[in-house]
């Protein structure tokens, strides 16, 4: 009898499970982009809106914070990159190429639990994107890099596996219009944290 009371009395005694919506984590995550430039990019005209989709990697720190047992607000920064994403169009005639590099964010989320385990949330902050142009102009290639700065929207849904691994699904929207750039960005995620 002894001997199986004590693993009790050690398991009761032991911390409580960690809040998978409270405090510090991080993430990886994976998805589909898509890259659209209209109208200008770095201040090089456009013929006609061009478009490309592609793969999208990254990863992301944050902190949750509980307001009530089913708001969760927190703060987020982001870093991503995409595979064969060259996007190409012309201007004036010219063979065009704008190359996205990488892109970083900083946002806010705010959530509604809406089971013990289960956080639907929204998403909004600043995006920055760097990016590479190419104009073939016949008689030579003229290059230029740029930072576009812009904002982001979203949203998704992030379900607690265990208290500390949690996987999320979301969309993104980013409008990177300014800088001298019309570049828009959609994104579709899925992502796994792990809080601490």
């Amino acid at each position: 009898m002894k001997t199986i009371t004590l693993p009790l009395a050690i398991l009761a005694a032991a911390p409580a499970h960690a809040d998978t919506f409270e405090g510090p984590y991080v993430g990886v995550a994976a998805g589909w982009d898509r890259g659209e430039v209209s109208g200008r990019i770095e201040a090089t005209p456009l013929a006609a809106q061009a478009s490309r989709d592609a793969l999208v990697l990254g990863g992301y720190a944050g902190y949750n914070h509980k307001l009530t047992d089913r708001i969760v607000i927190g703060a987020e920064a982001g870093f991503t990159g995409t595979v064969d994403d060259r996007v190409r169009a012309t201007s004036a005639g010219d063979a065009l190429t704008v190359d996205p590099r990488y892109s970083f964010d900083l946002g806010a989320r705010a959530g509604y639990l809406v089971t013990d385990k289960a956080l639907a949330y929204v998403r909004g902050g600043y995006a920055n994107q760097r990016v590479r142009t190419s104009l073939d102009t016949g008689t030579g290639i003229i290059r230029s890099s740029d930072n576009l700065d812009g904002w982001q929207i979203g949203g998704g849904l992030e379900y607690a596996i265990t208290e500390r691994v949690s996987a999320r699904l979301e969309y993104r929207y980013s409008d990177f219009g300014r800088n001298g750039g019309d570049y828009e960005r959609h994104q579709t995620l899925a992502a796994v944290s792990y809080s601490f």
